[in-house]
């Protein structure tokens, strides 16, 4: 079957839509401080000290774990994964979002890192596309 009628393919259309289409894209922010209190209290509730989550990571030193309960950092996927199983919960349910969304068009750096090109190569496309 033949979708091209579909799909729009000259460049008017996208260009034409580009402003309307990049305010809805829209990126979920984590809360760090939050989420650390979140961490803090899952450990709390499992009876868990700081000293046994230390020795379940094989850290040297307990700095990251305290960083995290303080919102200085995140875990990183892997870790945040290996919580989730001891704390026997999702990664969402130690994860807090912020109370607000940021629009693609309102990000002056990367949403998370540079370890999503996909978003910088979707950014990219669209702003080779002219200004409606």
């Amino acid at each position: 079957m033949n979708y091209s009628r579909y799909l729009p393919m000259d460049k008017s259309y996208f260009a034409e839509r580009r402003g309307y289409l990049m305010a809805q894209i829209r990126f979920p922010v984590i809360d760090p401080v939050a989420t650390g209190a979140n961490i803090t209290r899952l450990r709390q509730e499992r009876g868990l000290t700081v000293h046994d989550l230390q020795r379940f990571f094989g850290f040297d030193a307990p700095q990251a774990i305290y960083k995290w309960q303080k919102g200085q950092s995140l875990p990183s996927i892997d870790n945040l994964y290996a919580l989730s199983a001891l704390f026997q919960v999702s990664m969402n349910e130690i994860l807090v979002s912020s109370s607000h969304m940021i629009s693609f068009e309102q990000q002056d750096f990367p949403c998370c890192s540079n370890h999503f090109p996909a978003v910088w190569r979707a950014q990219e496309i669209w702003q080779s596309f002219p200004a409606a």
